[in-house]
């Protein structure tokens, strides 16, 4: 068994339960014609070993067999090129032969059990056969192999081509899957995977699509239609923003009063988050806090946050009071086992009660609640900080890794956000605003959402523009983090990757198949760019053509 990265055990165990099952299996049985050499060997009597022998007669002097010579591979196929895909591959190396293309009864073997899922998407994809584990070799089959590449990036594969077969390895299953939507897009349409060798592994290691689910209903179907799209692009992260001052829309068992008429059941999210596992995408939830949460407030207004004149900010809790944080937390520990992913976002951003000239004096019971948890000199700014701390150990708990909005972040606190809550930095324009460098000169670790390039927001409220991917690809790459300038290359290793957002401040303004549509091409500008940040390939003419050609 080779040393590979597991999913987690729940996450698996719903992937296999409720998607397995969807694709019919044929086991096929039959007398092996010898034993499976790696991907780069052939057997006796493939065409590369044919081309590889002498042309002129046999061995020591024996005559020449009567019969009219055939053209060998060299002689009669042109080089290679390199196949187009979306995202584009990083490598390949050309080679002579008539590639590959499936054809019914051919099949689909793994070499290790833990491949099945991606034998059985693949197969079905295809029209192939799925054979389970196999050690003899059939002509026109796929192999999907985990091999022993100790310290490879585990989302790296490599993909062959070569005599009538493909195999594809890695060193852990995500990036098997990986080889295997490589493979899918080469042969779309009736294409054929070009003869050779693809060597191919992202740049970045978070490649997300975020959907604000709260302000906008979005049906369970429409959800695993994007997973799936977002699987064969290579996305590997799934944020839902969930909760907002306009709807809660999860099933709740610990606080049933607060969730919206139109939700998502707890079994639909299982499905959505075990279809996303299968073509291992992590899903992220977001329950923002301790502002945008209007829909918790609605059911318990003694939240509330009221300023000294008596004013109601929306969305914003009050802090001070210790209902606030026990709410919040019991509907973080509620869904810690809803979503087994290693990530949780906790929001953090556009706290009303910092965005007044002088918060202590507006709001004097946060001043209060400050300085007695962390003394004299502590400000409403230390506060909030701690309640972000607070919910970091809350999901810490759990095996996540937190993340929240850089305007949850503040300059000269005395209270110092936990080290390891990564920055999702979306925006420069709030309050007392700070560059990306700001965070990464202290070693924080980055995720971008630059909202100038990569926010999509319904309606195009506050000067927001419907992205175009012509300028995600041509302008955009994971260290623009804020407006048009790229930070210096050395934090280049801070930033995690990017997110692709969708944000539905007028819900109406689009129905959810125009949002598909809308997003369509800068989703996939995105992924080349998180991918592969250096200059494309191809034009944007030809980028997009070759998309509508993927479909």
């Amino acid at each position: 068994m080779s040393q590979h990265r597991k999913r987690p055990e729940k996450q698996e165990k719903q992937a296999r339960g409720l998607i397995a099952g969807a694709v019919a299996v044929t086991v096929v049985a039959g007398v092996g014609i010898g034993l499976w050499a790696g991907g780069d060997s052939e057997p006796a009597g493939s065409a590369r070993s044919q081309a590889q022998a002498p042309s002129g007669g046999s061995a020591e002097g024996s005559p020449t067999p009567a019969r009219a010579p055939s053209p060998t591979p060299t002689r009669s196929y042109a080089l290679s090129t390199t196949p187009r895909t979306i995202p584009a591959v990083r490598a390949h190396t050309p080679a002579r032969g008539p590639g590959w293309r499936p054809a019914s009864g051919r099949r689909v073997v793994v070499n290790d059990s833990d491949l099945a899922d991606e034998g059985r998407l693949l197969a079905g994809e295809l029209g192939l056969t799925y054979a389970g584990q196999k050690d003899d070799v059939r002509a026109g089959e796929v192999r999907l192999a985990l091999n022993d590449d100790e310290g490879a990036n585990p989302e790296s594969y490599r993909m062959t081509v070569r005599g009538g077969r493909v195999a594809i390895s890695a060193p852990d299953d995500a990036g098997v899957f990986y080889g295997t939507r490589t493979l899918k897009q080469e042969v779309h349409g009736g294409g054929t995977a070009p003869e050779g060798v693809v060597r191919d592994q992202p740049a970045k290691p978070v490649r997300g699509f975020s959907l604000d689910i709260a302000r906008k209903t979005f049906t369970a179907r429409w959800i695993e239609d994007r997973v799936r799209e977002l699987g064969d692009l290579k996305f590997n992260q799934l944020q839902l923003h969930f909760s907002d001052d306009q709807a809660f829309r999860i099933e709740s068992d610990s606080h049933p009063e607060i969730v919206s008429a139109q939700h998502l059941t707890k079994a639909q999210v299982k499905r959505i988050v075990a279809l996303a596992a299968q073509r291992h995408i992590t899903v992220v939830p977001e329950i923002d806090s301790p502002g945008h949460l209007g829909a918790v407030i609605a059911a318990h207004p003694e939240l509330q946050l009221r300023s000294a004149a008596g004013s109601t900010p929306q969305g914003t809790v009050d802090i001070s009071n210790p209902a606030s944080a026990k709410i919040v937390d019991d509907l973080l520990n509620e869904y810690a086992g809803l979503f087994p992913g290693a990530y949780w976002h906790l929001g953090g951003d556009e706290y009303r009660a910092l965005m007044v000239s002088d918060p202590a004096a507006t709001y004097p019971q946060l001043a209060t609640a400050a300085r007695k948890a962390y003394g004299a000199g502590a400000t409403v700014e230390d506060l909030t900080t701690g309640w972000l701390n607070d919910r970091a150990a809350t999901v810490r708990k759990h095996g996540k890794t937190p993340l929240a909005w850089n305007d949850g972040f503040f300059r000269g606190t005395s209270v110092q956000p936990d080290k390891d809550i990564q920055v999702g930095y979306w925006t420069g324009k709030e309050i007392g605003a700070r560059q990306p460098v700001a965070y990464l000169s202290t070693g924080r670790k980055l995720v971008n959402y630059n909202d100038e390039f990569l926010y999509y927001v319904l309606g195009q409220p506050n000067r927001f523009f419907y992205p175009t991917g012509q300028r995600i690809y041509e302008q955009w790459t994971p260290r623009v983090v804020r407006g048009t300038t790229a930070v210096p290359a050395k934090y280049d290793g801070q930033i995690l990757g990017g997110y692709f957002a969708v944000w539905c401040d007028f819900p109406n303004a689009q129905t959810q198949d125009q949002v598909a549509t809308g997003i369509r091409m800068p989703l996939r500008a995105t992924v080349q760019k998180l991918w592969d940040p250096g200059k494309p390939a191809l034009t944007w003419t030809r980028f997009k053509a070759l998309a509508d050609r993927l479909g």
